[in-house]
């Protein structure tokens, strides 16, 4: 169990991923942000999360990257590099194991779903997503 001051400083470091995903990061700039040595965020991340650090990074880069892939009309390359990748094969292989279809295919199958061309089809949006979307557009 981790103490309320510890779980603060986590949150500081997981915030930081999260703000800066798109960035190349290293575990001693997030750790030093929670002033944490390295190797004791590691593994109170890993312990409190359930992931590490580097998961943690590569779930929300492939989150936002299917997002991107669904709603924006960036080619695959332009969404590898605004999730924060610089190489288009190592993108694809990780977008492959963790979706289990490669971008492109996760697109037209997607796009395939609508009736409109190069737009994601409403009524596959859950309302929680929509209504979350709508509210940050809206501000």
């Amino acid at each position: 169990m981790t103490t309320n001051y510890k779980f603060k400083r986590l949150n500081a470091g997981r915030e930081y991923i999260a703000d800066n995903f798109q960035a190349p990061l290293s575990l001693c700039d997030i750790a030093k942000n929670s002033y944490m040595s390295p190797y004791h965020f590691l593994r109170v991340f890993k312990h409190t999360y359930g992931e590490t650090p580097n998961e943690f990074l590569i779930r929300l880069r492939v989150e936002q990257a299917k997002k991107m892939l669904i709603t924006e009309q960036f080619s695959v390359s332009e969404v590898c590099e605004k999730v924060g990748y610089t190489s288009l094969g190592s993108f694809s292989s990780l977008f492959l194991k963790r979706v289990g279809m490669a971008p492109s295919s996760y697109r037209r199958k997607l796009w395939a779903l609508s009736t409109e061309a190069y737009c994601f089809p409403a009524q596959a949006i859950p309302a929680c997503y929509a209504y979350h979307f709508l509210g940050k557009l809206a501000k």
